[in-house]
């Protein structure tokens, strides 16, 4: 049976130190990420010291990914392209073909404002990646920016999917989701789930906790915290439901487990809460694979 991997984050500038001493751990997949661009790293040599080691654990690299702001006109935004580039290019050597990260916005513009930018940058990337037989998602994080202003990613909000989409109908273009942005905006994950399920590449392993009791009282622009982030879990989504959408609608994916922004299980207690949210998920997928008797066939 093609299980849904349970997996988490890695930074590429940790992974050969970290993944070591996690592995046996359980974890079936990991997802290498980099912050704003690749640096001078050789990426091929990455991706095949990272999958000649995971080889023999049989634990797969979900997705590599590139959290930086492509879209401006700047020397970072050039180096953020050409760090896209460079993870499309070697993706194979990682064992995926699946890239992921921020779609970039233009700084404190409107998202519309971004459209025509954006159809620019991933309309060549997009080719790019077609061409190495890889897939593009975009993560959802808001980064707290919001529909009027913001520094780093319009993918956050299902209307500026829609017209990233419409912009750029290519099929190898999806959503990197996660329930915990949906939630702290106060969208209900389940029914989006279940409408952009078929957009949906990779999921990340995060939750959060809504207070609504703050929300009714001093609503969310008020003095008092209304959500935090967790390790799944931890917080309110119903991971079992997630997972049963993931699977009515064929999802190859992995769920990776997005760490350090829970408020308890974070510093000493990292670990502690991503093994826990790494058993409990593997709980909700419905557990170890049995095979049927041959009656049941």
């Amino acid at each position: 049976m093609d299980q849904i991997k349970i997996g988490t984050l890695i930074s590429g500038s940790q992974a050969e130190s970290v993944i070591p001493e996690i592995v046996d751990y359980g974890f079936e997949a990991f997802s290498i990420t980099f912050w704003k661009t690749i640096g001078n790293m050789d990426i091929k040599d990455l991706g095949e010291r990272l999958t000649g080691f995971l080889s023999s654990k049989k634990v797969e690299i979900s997705s590599i990914s590139l959290f930086g702001n492509p879209l401006m006109y700047t020397v970072d935004a050039e180096e953020a392209i050409r760090s896209w580039e460079a993870l499309i290019d070697n993706a194979r050597y990682f064992g995926t073909d699946l890239v992921t990260g921020f779609t970039g916005r233009i700084v404190d513009e409107p998202i519309d404002a971004s459209l025509q930018r954006f159809k620019q940058v991933f309309g060549e990337l997009a080719k790019r990646a077609e061409d190495n037989g890889v897939r593009l998602a975009f993560e959802n994080c808001d980064m707290g920016g919001s529909w009027k202003k913001g520094d780093w990613n319009i993918a956050h909000n299902p209307t500026a999917w829609e017209m990233m989409f419409d912009a750029l109908p290519d099929k190898n273009l999806g959503l990197q989701w996660e329930p915990c942005h949906q939630m702290v905006s106060l969208i209900d994950p389940i029914p989006q789930l279940k409408e952009w399920a078929g957009k949906i590449f990779n999921v990340h392993g995060k939750d959060a906790t809504v207070d609504w009791n703050v929300v009714k009282k001093c609503g969310i622009d008020g003095p008092k915290q209304f959500a935090w982030h967790r390790t799944p879990g931890f917080g309110d989504s119903d991971w079992t439901g997630i997972i049963s959408i993931l699977r009515m609608n064929d999802y190859k994916g992995s769920i990776d487990i997005e760490g350090y922004h829970d408020p308890v299980y974070k510093g000493e207690l990292e670990l502690t809460g991503q093994v826990y949210a790494l058993n409990y998920l593997k709980r909700c997928r419905g557990g170890d694979f049995l095979k049927n008797p041959g009656a049941w066939r």
